[in-house]
């Protein structure tokens, strides 16, 4: 049996090239008729990195390390039938798949909506399917699926939410979409297919816990509601610091101790389980809190008690009707924690977990169903939100 189902009742065709980007890694892997041919992680040192002066000057460097690993291992790029990618940070958008276009390629470049690795996987994707086609172009290739073409699947911002979850305290504050939408949307699937329901009779609950934790509201096909991996709309996580009181964290920044940048990291990167331990590792936190240590314990509490309450403030959107709470991401794989969380919300709806993440799966996953013509293709507007 193939890494990736069946689409459509029919076995997964094609070669996908899969690419996501991280602050110093690349990862990409083909797939080849639904199973993995080949999964590489290049590690960028410092002193690669430090030749630019902003993340987005890496593309050509990133996309020249791929090229070069595929060619090094005997794959011919004009054998590539389309390039899945991570989704950046863009905006308008809602959860789907994407062409990447200009537009896309101006918003990442210029990281209107965030400056993050994770925008150079759809600059590098298209780099990579342009030289397919100009390669394919001079050999007079004809390829089975047409032109080789760059999509993002579900990207972090994409935005479904009702118009009330939009509304913040005061109107320049407005709460806005950043959650782990690859996994979610990939293990709603799952979970639709496990239990045979249908996703426009379905309403989830979805807890994404790993370096960072998310809880998004899933009905019908659509994500209405979800909490903000980034910026601290959330729960505390492993390495941060989640929802701060206000006042608090406006004395601090007005103090003269730290710079904008040192408060940015206090909170995301330096918060959470690193700002009382020093590890983001919650297999650590858990173990020493089985060792009694009072601290450990607390914190394990705390961190579980946050999660929960996000859960259960979901379910009062859709005014309690929940079908199913599913915890995933790779804190999901301790029982100690998804037990806890488990007891504490289990009387909204069943709880189920699937534990861990893999984004290259979901991509290649998306990239066959583009294949099957088995989904809707948008195109991106930078201006406005074109459903298409």
């Amino acid at each position: 049996m193939s890494a990736i189902g069946n689409i459509n009742g029919k076995p997964p065709k094609g070669l996908i090239l899969v690419v996501n980007t991280g602050s110093i890694t690349t990862k990409f892997a083909v797939y080849k008729d639904g199973d993995v041919f080949l999964e590489e992680k290049l590690e960028h040192s410092v002193a690669e990195l430090s030749k630019f002066a902003d993340v987005m000057d890496q593309d050509r460097m990133r996309t020249d390390a791929i090229t070069g690993a595929l060619r090094e291992k005997g794959i011919r790029l004009e054998d590539i039938d389309i390039v899945m990618c991570r989704g950046g940070l863009f905006t308008p958008c809602i959860t789907g798949v994407y062409n990447v276009n200009a537009d896309m390629r101006e918003v990442l470049s210029t990281s209107r909506e965030g400056n993050h690795a994770c925008n150079l996987s759809a600059l590098i994707g298209d780099n990579i399917a342009r030289e397919i086609n100009a390669l394919r172009d001079a050999e007079g290739v004809c390829a089975p699926f047409g032109p080789c073409v760059a999509y993002v699947a579900d990207p972090p911002m994409a935005d479904e939410m009702l118009p009330e979850c939009h509304v913040g305290g005061i109107p320049e504050f407005p709460r806005r979409t950043l959650f782990h939408a690859l996994n979610t949307r990939a293990i709603m699937r799952r979970y639709l297919r496990d239990t045979g329901r249908k996703a426009e009779d379905t309403t989830a609950i979805i807890c994404h816990m790993g370096g960072g934790v998310t809880i998004s509201l899933h009905r019908g096909g659509r994500v209405i509601d979800t909490s903000h991996g980034l910026g601290g709309d959330g729960p505390i996580t492993p390495e941060r610091a989640g929802c701060c009181p206000p006042y608090p964290l406006i004395d601090m920044c007005f103090s003269g101790k730290y710079t904008k940048e040192e408060i940015k990291k206090k909170l995301i990167g330096r918060g959470g389980a690193v700002a009382y331990f020093g590890t983001n590792d919650m297999r650590e936190v858990v173990a020493r809190a089985k060792e009694g240590r009072e601290e450990y314990v607390v914190f394990m509490k705390a961190f579980i008690l946050n999660i929960a309450k996000y859960i259960v403030a979901q379910g009062a959107v859709v005014d309690g009707k929940v079908d199913v709470i599913i915890l995933t991401g790779g804190v999901a794989y301790s029982r100690d924690i998804t037990d806890a969380i488990a007891r504490k919300v289990d009387w909204v709806a069943p709880v189920v977990v699937y534990p861990g993440e893999n984004e290259l799966a979901s991509l290649a996953e998306n990239g066959y169903i583009i294949l099957a013509g088995a989904t809707k293709i948008h195109t991106y507007n930078k201006d406005h939100l074109i459903e298409d």
